[in-house]
Parts: C-alpha cells; structure tokens; sequence
C-alpha cells in the first residue's frame, strides 16, 4: 500500500525527535539554573564568556547561532546581574565588547555540577554521546557555512 502522505507523518519527521529532545534537556536545566538565578539562554552565554571573558557582540551572537535581537535583552538582564559589563569597543563604537566580571567568573565555580548532573539524565554510552555530538555538530557547521556565503 503507497501512501503519499508518508512523508508528511510526525514519526517520519527528523524534526521533531530533535525539537522534542532540545525541550525536555532545556526542561531539565531549569531546576538547577534556577539555583543559579539564570535561564539557559543566560547560560549558554555565560558559557562563552566563562571561556573567553571578553567577546563583541557579533563573536557572541555567531558562537550562539543567535540573533542580535535575542541577545540584547540577554547581556541587559545579565549586566544587570552584575555577571557581566558592556561598553562601546573605542576602537569602533559600533561594537559592544561583553566582558565577564568578577562575579560573573564567581558564578562558573557554582555552575561546575551542571554538565555532570545533565549527563547522568541521559543514559548514553560515551560512544552514543560522541556520535549523537559529531552528527549535530555536523548539521550546525554546514548551516553555518551555508550563513557566511550569504
């Protein structure tokens, strides 16, 4: 039996397993963002600045494959926070430069259990792990060059 409609079947769909999932670990970093006053949004750009301690806004938005307009109020409520400072880059005001504080960096010690705790929800072999990071990674690094030819 064909059934031109196949294609269009939620279980056939490589969308939704990933958006699926993409929620239910965002659900299971709240609980212990929470502890941490920050959403996983929040996070994920005090990840990056944890690692490089000053960024511009362009670096970050590009590291995060995020819009400007999404990270404004971001670096707003954290600045706010007192995790990070922004100024204008004197070298070219049309650059903001993010820059990690003191307690921003004070933050990352409390932060240590998250990635352990994260990775114990999820029941996959270190090879599963491995290769389910290799494939999406894969998807994000020629979505991206896809953006720089634009």
């Amino acid at each position: 039996m064909d059934d031109k409609y196949a294609a269009l079947r939620l279980k056939n769909q490589l969308c939704f397993p990933l958006y699926a999932v993409s929620n239910m670990i965002t659900r299971k970093y709240k609980p212990l963002l929470d502890k941490l006053d920050l959403t996983y949004t929040q996070y994920i750009v005090m990840m990056v600045l944890w690692e490089e301690k000053q960024v511009n806004e362009k670096f970050l938005c590009e590291a995060l494959c995020l819009k400007s307009n999404t990270v404004t109020p971001l670096l707003k409520k954290l600045e706010a926070k007192g995790y990070i400072e922004k100024a204008k880059d004197s070298s070219d005001e049309r650059n903001l430069v993010i820059t990690l504080t003191e307690a921003g960096e004070k933050l990352q010690d409390d932060a240590l259990c998250v990635p352990e705790t994260i990775a114990q929800e999820f029941h996959l072999t270190q090879e599963e792990a491995m290769g389910l990071y290799q494939v999406l990674y894969k998807m994000l690094d020629e979505e991206r060059a896809k953006d720089t030819e634009k």
